[in-house]
């Protein structure tokens, strides 16, 4: 009833006829799509959330608070930051077992995912993010594997006048963080210092996360046509819990335990990256400019699994690796308008290099390292070549046409004899093609209509490749590939309410899908098969309205229609069923009012359908839906600004589940949500 009636009212709101005057909306410029483009002038589905969003009012814990507002967007696992955040756009990522899969995750340039497609957000500090840009749909021939979607985040950079910004947050279930930030311009040198330490006891048992981030940004400028820019950062948690999934009747009897063995075996992780990314960009004459970027990321990781392991099946239950991630690439630009016609050209490469030194031990009670039972390398190196035209062929008819083509090799070498399966040395090489076509029509002042057909790959990663069948290498895995054809249309309609809309419809065909399970023999462990074909068919649309000078309303909707077409395994047939975690509809309604004189205030709510948790569609997580409010105060004092600003979550003490974990064994697939929760800080900034 609260998301229909919200549902009503919004749009009463979005077609009422309004006595103030006009208010033109900013055009805003993305980078997402390897170049800078209007946002209204892309032939496909991409959606931008500004930073005055991303940073006012928000916990800044996960992308969630900021990506809820992006159609096509699925968001779990806020609480469990041992799993890290999953995020899925039109169902790509959704089968996620750790981390991000299945979207291409960029900041400020500089891939965060991997070469073998795996993706982590820990290190991003949402407290010094400009915008985050999100392409929704099949995007390889840009990015190369993994790239059902595509999310560029870019940090700020520093003001022309130096200052110093402090914020601290504290709410419920012990959260603490604080955050310090500096900027400014100092002769040729841009700069964006931001540190971050965040405390969190958690709301269930065995959720605490202990991390601290520190990021930059440095830009020089070498002269008028040349800049250089450097990004640094370093991420170091200590510790975090893993409180694990809770079965049915274990929900209901309490949503705030942690699961037995979890605790038992001491459930978590630990984390320590340090990234460097360097981009050089100038100039030339005539149009022309060139790019070239190369970054390095080192991780130590360890975790602990719920259960012990041995030697005999190489399943330790701890897991410990080094990571090497060295990568670069280079691009050339040209645009040029010729004779009224629009024109640009872009070529470009990536080679990515990623090295894994992985072992696993017996995990004993308490989470006490036993005996190494696991000792492999594991080698990804892509290479990927790209180009792209966008041209005009009539002067509101515009052709985009692209093509990618990537190498990707794994190798994996087994240093560790000592179990039952011998040597489990393997490797596998993936090439892929993978073209791209749209065409954009500027109907009108107020519309661009648009086709665009695209599609994406996507490999296995090197953990994904365990055989649950005796062990070793899984040589058959195979990657994943998708076609998508999609319509939509967008603009803004300058009317005495101005209103920025988008609307979509697609159809996505998948073959090979990659799908988790666990087998009960291998407790707490997630393997990975193919599926034969699938499909999703969805809808996809999103309004925002500047009712008054101080007010604005958005709507945004969902709807998906995701199935197998052809799946069978050796004992189950589940062509047909719905593919689990992704919802059948979702919807985010929003009111923000922000006054000349510095009071802010943000209502929300979001409906998620229901949506089954395995591929056998017998277990199902219920809708829900939940509403939140932040109420804020900016004060200018001189050369001070001041925010106190307090929020309240799930107002309505909603019982929903934060994360579902697909085909999980044993009944175990629900991590419920915290209830209603308050939070709230306060921030200070200097300007020099």
């Amino acid at each position: 009833m609260k998301l229909f009636l919200t549902a009503f009212l919004l749009t009463g709101i979005f077609h009422a006829n309004s006595i103030f005057a006009q208010n033109q909306m900013e055009e805003m410029v993305i980078t997402g799509t390897r170049g800078e483009i209007e946002i209204g002038n892309v032939p496909a589905a991409v959606s931008s959330v500004d930073g005055s969003i991303i940073q006012t009012g928000q916990q800044q814990l996960t992308l969630e608070e900021s990506l809820k507002r992006v159609p096509g967007v699925f968001l779990q696992n806020s609480h469990n930051f041992s799993q890290a955040q999953r995020i899925s756009i039109r169902g790509f990522g959704a089968r996620s077992a750790f981390g991000i899969r299945g979207i291409k995750v960029i900041v400020d340039g500089v891939p965060a995912t991997m070469p073998d497609g795996q993706g982590n957000v820990d290190e991003i500090d949402l407290g010094s993010a400009r915008r985050i840009e999100v392409a929704r749909g099949p995007s390889s021939s840009l990015y190369g594997s993994a790239s059902g979607g595509v999310i560029n985040i870019i940090t700020e950079d520093g003001s022309e006048d130096p200052y110093a910004e402090g914020r601290i947050t504290v709410g419920e279930f012990g959260l603490q963080k604080y955050q310090l930030k500096t900027g400014g311009q100092y002769n040729k040198i841009n700069y964006l210092l931001s540190g971050s330490i965040t405390d969190l006891d958690g709301f269930r048992g065995h959720s605490y996360v202990d991390r601290n981030s520190f990021n930059s940004k440095i830009k020089y400028q070498i002269d008028e046509k040349g800049e250089l820019a450097a990004t640094f950062n370093i991420l170091d948690i200590p510790d975090m819990g893993d409180p694990g999934a809770l079965n049915a009747a274990e929900v209901e009897a309490d949503r705030t335990q942690g699961r037995d063995r979890n605790i038992l075996f001491n459930g978590g992780e630990e984390r320590s990256q340090q990234r460097l990314g360097l981009t050089y960009r100038r100039s030339l004459a005539d149009g022309h400019e060139i790019l070239f970027k190369n970054y390095y990321t080192f991780l130590d990781f360890a975790n602990r699994l719920p259960f012990a392991g041995g030697i005999a099946e190489s399943n330790g239950g701890q897991v410990q690796f080094d990571r090497t991630f060295i990568g670069g690439g280079g691009q050339y630009t040209y645009s040029q308008d010729i004779m009224d016609y629009s024109f640009r050209f872009i070529a470009g490469f990536d080679v990515d290099y990623q090295r894994d030194d992985r072992q696993r031990f017996v995990n004993q009670e308490g989470g006490i390292r036993g005996d190494l039972t696991f000792d492999q390398l594991e080698e990804v190196l892509s290479k990927g070549m790209y180009v792209q035209s966008e041209f005009a062929i009539l002067t509101n008819l515009q052709v985009t046409l692209g093509a990618r083509f990537d190498d990707i090799d794994f190798e994996v070498s087994d240093n560790f004899l000592a179990n039952n399966s011998g040597d489990d040395s393997g490797n596998k090489d993936f090439n892929k093609f993978s073209p791209r076509f749209g065409l954009l029509w500027d109907v009108d002042d107020w519309v661009n209509l648009y086709f665009n057909f695209s599609t994406a790959f996507e490999t296995p990663t090197t953990t994904e490749f365990a055989n649950p069948n005796g062990g070793g290498f899984n040589r058959n895995l195979r990657n994943q590939t998708a076609n998508n054809v999609e319509l939509g249309a967008k603009g803004t309609i300058q009317s005495r309410i101005p209103l920025d809309y988008e609307f979509a419809v697609y159809r996505i065909e998948v073959d090979n899908e990659l799908v988790p399970f666990e087998e009960d023999g291998f407790t707490g462990r997630t393997f990975f098969r193919n599926a034969g074909k699938s499909l999703r068919e969805g809808l996809e649309a999103g309004v925002t309205a500047r009712i008054l000078p101080v007010l604005s309303a958005s709507l945004v909707y969902s709807a998906i229609d995701a199935q197998y077409q052809r799946f069978r395994t050796a004992t189950e047939n589940f062509t047909g069923n719905k593919i689990p975690g992704i919802p059948d509809q979702q919807l985010h309604a929003e009111l923000r009012y922000e006054s000349s004189y510095g009071l802010f205030s943000v209502l929300d709510l979001l409906y998620i359908d229901s949506f089954y948790a395995n591929d056998s569609n017998t277990v199902e997580s219920d809708s829900y839906t939940v509403s939140n409010f932040q109420l804020g105060y900016k004060k200018e004092i001189d050369q001070w600004q001041v925010t106190p600003y307090v929020s309240v979550n799930n107002i309505f003490n909603e019982k929903y589940n934060s994360n579902v974990r697909l085909n999980g064994g044993f009944g175990r697939f629900f991590e419920p949500a915290p209830q209603r929760n308050f939070h709230g800080g306060v921030s200070a900034r200097y300007a020099f």
